[in-house]
């Protein structure tokens, strides 16, 4: 096998990385993961510790810095933060999450050494593909989480979906994972048949993804809704602003009242970009109207709790009787603050707007909408599969309404929508994405897209929507199971590592 000592190694993990992103939406050229997670595992072969860290932490830098540049935007453009902090900020943040897969070739170096055949066998189809799964779970956990870019969601259009109703994302990205350790195996090992079989194994990992892909985990609950999902396109830097409130009120309140027809509308996150109690009379009335029409209507406001004086990014559900959702999973430096008693004055010098919000109790019952329970997720909520699956078992039907206006027109809402089309995916529910900016979009239960909306126009997307009941493995097991099983293979490779390879 060719080791890849000199320098050159340096620039190609670096490469390998920067290439990662184009695997995920808008691109979706989902086998450049599987090369990517390849070439980044010869590069871990014969080095140092040493070396195998900077290998790794380049990978990260070019992964992170070009995936999540939107960061920036978000932080400079919209939050208001000086530019040369902003991109401090941004810097930060790439190399805080470049130190996972860093660490986790140093710790391969250090503790898994050899290069002997069996050896090198073992490390590219159990130990890498493994500590890589669990890496990208311990950074989707750590620090309230960030499992933006695990490689699993790459491979919603690809065989290998038919493994996230089971075993979810990380069991995607492990299989993927697996696939690039065989990849690394057919190129470089001598010999036709072994080549061959190598190949053939991944075909095999490709056909059982395929297989699995067309299993139904669920049935129907109920006869179908139709629903419509407003995308109003309101600039972020506008939509706050006093004279913009009437307006967009008047704007999603027009485009309601043209599909009546549909049994559930829904306008994105913050539609209704005032506190609760005082915009009561504008919802008392929109209860009403929707109400004669036979219509239930989902909007998205703020609300402040009179009694303590905290305040939600919530929900509002309008039928015959009104209910409330408030966002459990804050985002940190967005909308709150952690750390403000020991970096209290630098906190406050960046001075982010609405950065204050309170969590939402954790165990909300689902909305009864359209005469269907349905599990409610906020804008980043949906990012977090094991706490969406809490409330899938009450629920026949998801529901995430979001405002990536934050972002302009990166990839980032291309890339939340496949997110939640893996979160569709692992709970068997269709699952509507109502956004302020676009992409909204309607997926069925298998994570398939129905209709969706262009990016940063103003739209209305309609589509007939079938509810399910029943539980896939994924919403029995969350992630438990796929992180047992990588535990279990690394305890297991460390225990018989007293015998010589």
């Amino acid at each position: 096998m060719v080791l890849l000592l000199g320098w050159y190694g340096e620039l190609l993990a670096l490469a390998a990385g920067a290439a990662m992103p184009f695997a995920f939406a808008p691109y979706g050229y989902y086998p450049v993961a599987m090369l990517s997670l390849a070439l980044l595992f010869v590069l871990w072969l014969g080095v140092n510790a040493k070396r195998a860290f900077l290998r790794g932490l380049l990978f990260g830098l070019g992964m992170f810095a070009i995936g999540i540049h939107w960061i920036f935007i978000s932080i400079h453009e919209y939050g208001g933060v000086p530019f040369f902090l902003a991109l401090l900020l941004s810097a930060l943040l790439v190399v805080y999450l470049s130190l996972f897969p860093a660490v986790l070739a140093y710790l391969l170096a250090r503790f898994a050494p050899g290069l002997g055949v069996a050896s090198i066998t073992l490390k590219l189809v159990l130990i890498f593909p493994a500590a890589w799964v669990l890496s990208e779970w311990l950074r989707g956990w750590l620090f309230t989480g960030f499992p933006w870019l695990s490689v699993g969601y790459s491979q919603t259009d690809s065989s290998l979906a038919g493994v996230a109703p089971i075993l979810g994302v990380y069991g995607v990205s492990w299989l993927l994972a697996i696939c690039s350790g065989l990849l690394v195996l057919a190129l470089f090992r001598r010999g036709l048949i072994v080549k061959f079989a190598y190949v053939a194994a991944i075909a095999v990992v490709m056909v059982f993804g395929s297989l699995l892909s067309s299993l139904s985990w669920t049935e129907d609950a109920g006869d179908a809704i139709k629903v419509s999902l407003i995308q109003g396109n309101i600039p972020q830097q506008l939509k706050w602003k006093d004279d913009v409130y009437q307006p967009t009120l008047d704007l999603y309140t027009e485009f309601s009242q043209e599909n009546w027809e549909s049994d559930l509308i829904v306008w994105p996150e913050t539609a209704i970009s005032e506190f609760y109690h005082r915009a009561e009379g504008f919802i008392d009335e929109l209860q009403r109207q929707a109400q004669v029409n036979n219509t239930d209507l989902l909007t998205g406001v703020l609300y402040l709790d009179p009694d303590d004086g905290r305040y939600y990014n919530a929900l509002v559900g309008l039928s015959e009787e009104r209910s409330l959702y408030f966002k459990r999973h804050l985002v940190p430096f967005t909308e709150y603050l952690p750390l403000r008693s020991l970096f209290g004055d630098i906190v406050d010098f960046m001075n982010v707007p609405m950065s204050s919000f309170s969590q939402g109790a954790i165990d909300q019952e689902p909305m009864l909408l359209a005469g269907h329970p349905i599990g409610m997720s906020i804008c980043y909520e949906d990012v977090f599969g094991e706490e969406m699956v809490r409330v899938v078992p009450k629920s026949t039907l998801l529901v995430n309404v979001s405002n990536d206006g934050w972002f302009g027109g990166s990839s980032a809402a291309y890339q939340h929508q496949q997110i939640a089309r893996m979160r569709a995916l692992e709970a068997g529910r269709p699952l509507l994405r109502a956004t302020n900016t676009g992409v909204s979009s309607v997926m069925n239960h298998k994570g398939e897209l129905v209709v969706v909306s262009e990016l940063n126009v103003v739209d209305v997307i309609t589509a007939d929507v079938q509810p399910q009941s029943g539980l896939t493995p994924y919403v029995r097991w969350q992630n438990y199971a796929v992180v047992i099983v990588v535990v279990a293979i690394l305890l297991l490779v460390g225990f018989a590592r007293r015998v010589r390879f």
